[in-house]
């Protein structure tokens, strides 16, 4: 008998340990940083996803395929937006705004993954006004309403609201994932992008269970 109830005592333990393991996988200053203040959401009644990033960034180019598979899996709780930021580099804002006027014409699920390879595959240098004009035109699109959409009051606005975003969230690099305002997904100790969106998904569950208190 007893040794039955010690067997029945170690199943309960194993039960109630692994159903403890995605609590422990939530561990400030290991999994996620607190975002203080935070910061407000487009929608409050989802668990608003940010993926700050840069065109520029090599780091950026080789986690695209991996966050844009991982976005279109999230659960309907979840909004998914990217949020592309300069840390003050000129260049950088002309991607920004790259990315902005790509998407105001609607064509950014065309060439999205398109200016990753031109930068990073190709070697292009898509930095100044011309060189991204003379790009973007030669990939079929519309020159004149792009450049109309690229210096618009509209992007810019975007372009610096991004830029705002990022440093009240406390943005030192990227790529950079941040959930519902108030976290900061961190990226130490993870082994690959795939470990990355992993650790995110554990994050967002807190959020998720932060709400449920509510």
């Amino acid at each position: 008998m007893h040794r039955r109830i010690s067997g029945w005592l170690a199943a309960i333990t194993v039960a109630l340990f692994a159903v403890a393991l995605p609590v422990a996988a939530q561990t400030a200053g290991r999994d996620y940083a607190p975002i203080e203040p935070a910061q407000a959401t487009d929608n409050p009644a989802k668990i608003e996803v940010i993926e700050f990033f840069s065109y520029g960034c090599p780091h950026c180019s080789e986690f695209h395929p991996t966050v844009s598979k991982w976005s279109a899996k999230l659960p309907s709780d979840v909004v998914f937006k990217r949020v592309p930021i300069t840390f003050g580099r000129a260049q950088w804002a002309n991607l920004s705004k790259l990315y902005y006027a790509l998407e105001a014409t609607g064509d950014l699920a065309k060439l999205d993954g398109a200016v990753f390879h031109a930068l990073h595959e190709k070697g292009l240098k898509l930095y100044d006004d011309k060189s991204i004009a003379e790009w973007v035109t030669a990939q079929g699109i519309d020159g004149k309403k792009f450049m109309d959409a690229y210096n618009s009051f509209g992007v810019i606005s975007k372009v610096k609201r991004g830029d705002q975003l990022a440093q009240g969230s406390k943005i030192q690099g990227v790529p950079a994932i941040a959930v519902d305002g108030k976290y900061l997904v961190l990226n130490e100790g993870v082994s690959n992008n795939e470990a990355l969106v992993a650790r995110a998904d554990t994050v967002i569950s807190k959020a998720r269970n932060d709400r449920s208190k509510k």
